[in-house]
């Protein structure tokens, strides 16, 4: 999946069966931040697919906690294809809002054998 608003822009997404999803992208692709892995969950929504991940992101350098994010999104799928978008808010350690939330957009398509 391309995501041009992240700090990396190319992500990988599992959508299992179960409703349940796993998102990963390289832990090199924020300099300042280990934020690489994130789970969560996904459900149909009428024709549309909607679901929330979250991220924990630690300090490279202290490896200290910096903060908790969680992902929605809502994407349309178009045959191996897919595009929606996105809402990014963060979290400190004590639950509070670091930042107002962030768009982004999503675009990708699946990986086949």
């Amino acid at each position: 999946m391309k995501i041009p608003e992240a700090p990396f822009r190319y992500h990988m997404f599992v959508f299992h069966s179960d409703g349940t999803i796993e998102q990963s992208n390289p832990d090199a692709g924020d300099p300042n931040t280990s934020d690489s892995n994130g789970m969560g969950a996904w459900a149909t929504d009428g024709d549309k697919i909607k679901g929330r991940f979250v991220e924990i992101a630690a300090d490279r350098t202290t490896r200290q906690f910096v903060s908790r994010g969680e992902i929605s999104f809502l994407i349309q799928v178009n045959g191996n294809a897919f595009s929606g978008t996105a809402s990014a808010i963060f979290y400190d350690a004590e639950g509070r809002p670091l930042r107002a939330p962030l768009a982004a957009t999503l675009e990708g398509e699946r990986v086949l054998p």
